[in-house]
């Protein structure tokens, strides 16, 4: 009877014996039920709560350090990033709106709208250059009020968090409520089902207790640990599907940390964790390593602006070429600058590689002003403070295929890609090199 459903032990239970046990496991799935309605309800409300905490203040640390940044440089170039963290505050709340948040809450889109305003003060100021005047407007009042906004934040979780303990704390004394009353109506068949009814109780009261104990876990975050509930029931389904929402918010919160910002490709830690994966598994792969040439000149020449709007278009097009050339499980990825990676398989690379190249020089004509493209070079001032004419943005990718590693690890595949590199880059316009000799790494 161990893998049976619960619906089936009841029906056992029922056939052989009274009605006492169908009632009581009756009552044990309604509680169940009730259980599983506030556990997604904390999950899908009261969890998002604290992420909308952190992302804000995550956001507010941000622009008090590009403000600093600001005043300091005097750049006017930095203003968009500043601009883009208001404007990411005001998305925030804007995506929030639709969760019902606690009442203690407020208060916290007014704070925030009051500080947003500040900020675009500030921002009006640094944008007319007005450094002293957006000194004034930072100290007496955008400075003052982040302080305590991030104050009030600070509270707003503590407070929050008790909260949450309440709620939890709740769902405990229902809980035992639940087990009690189900024990007692057992009770009274317990002298002709009591190894059906036992069963039946002690693994609700067990999973229970192990689903609370998880939902403490993440609410903590904390999404490493395991449900174990020794049984293929709906009570082993619910762990699963525990285990399975704990393992996409931890998912969720690694590439929210390790994306790239600009691009929103993912970052260093993600393509070294895929590549990782494809290296113990033993699958074969190929590691596309893509790098702008004469980037550095194009920046200089049309601005900081240009050059990242340039990296975020490239990013987007090695996505759509991918996407209609790759294979199905290809990572595209954004180490930083003008360095991307894809990882793919060896039968797609080549068609691959054809493909970014040709994607890259259809796209290179839109970044370019029409007296440059026509030249065919843009003047900028070199490492050695020298100006000099710099040809056209191009692109060069180096394919290192894993079967031609005998060891293949990420030193072994860096080693190789930066030798390539280093060869694409003596050639002219956009190629690509794969690299088909077999290496004793």
């Amino acid at each position: 009877m161990r893998h049976f459903s619960i619906t089936g032990k009841v029906v056992f239970g029922y056939l052989v014996i009274t009605f006492c046990s169908l009632l009581a496991v009756g009552y044990a799935l309604h509680s169940l039920h009730e259980h599983n309605q506030r556990t997604e309800q904390l999950v899908g409300v009261q969890f998002r709560a604290f992420n909308l905490l952190r992302d804000i203040r995550q956001n507010l640390l941000a622009q008090e350090n590009l403000e600093q940044q600001i005043m300091i440089l005097q750049d006017p170039q930095l203003l968009s990033l500043f601009e883009r963290r208001n404007a990411e505050l005001e998305r925030i709340l804007t995506d929030t709106a639709e969760i019902r948040l606690p009442e203690h809450f407020t208060n916290l889109p007014l704070r925030v709208v009051e500080y947003t305003a500040q900020a675009e003060l500030i921002a009006r100021a640094y944008a007319d250059q007005e450094w002293e005047q957006a000194a004034a407007l930072a100290q007496s009042s955008a400075a003052p009020l982040r302080t305590q906004l991030l104050e009030y934040l600070a509270d707003l979780r503590a407070e929050h968090q008790t909260f949450l303990d309440q709620a939890l704390s709740q769902i405990t004394r229902q809980s035992g409520k639940a087990y009690q009353w189900a024990l007692t109506i057992s009770l009274s068949g317990i002298l002709l089902a009591a190894p059906v009814v036992l069963m039946v109780v002690v693994s609700l009261h067990r999973s229970i207790r192990t689903l609370q104990a998880a939902t403490r876990e993440i609410a903590s975050g904390r999404y490493e640990g395991r449900i174990e509930i020794d049984s293929r029931d709906e009570f082993g389904q619910l762990a699963l599907d525990f285990s399975s929402m704990a393992r996409k918010l931890a998912e969720l919160e690694q590439l929210h940390l390790d994306a790239n910002p600009l691009t929103r490709l993912p970052g260093n830690l993600a393509i070294d964790r895929e590549l990782e994966q494809r290296i113990s598994s033993g699958q074969p792969f190929a590691h596309l390593y893509i790098d702008l040439d004469n980037f550095k000149a194009y920046s200089d020449h049309y601005g900081y602006k240009a050059g990242s709007d340039a990296i975020n278009r490239v990013g987007g097009m090695l996505r759509d070429v991918v996407a209609e050339h790759g294979c199905a499980d290809d990572l595209v990825g954004h180490i930083g600058g003008d360095d991307y990676v894809v990882l793919s398989a060896p039968d797609c690379a080549e068609e691959l590689a054809g493909a970014i190249v040709s994607g890259f020089e259809k796209l290179v004509p839109e970044l370019y002003e029409a007296a440059d493209l026509e030249k065919g070079f843009v003047t900028a001032t070199d490492r050695y403070g020298i100006k000099r004419s710099f040809p056209l943005l191009t692109i060069s990718i180096a394919v290192t295929l894993s079967e031609n590693l005998e060891k293949p690890t990420l030193l072994t595949v860096s080693r190789n890609c930066a030798t390539m590199k280093e060869h694409l880059k003596k050639l002219k316009g956009s190629n690509y090199l794969i690299d088909r000799r077999k290496q004793m790494l």
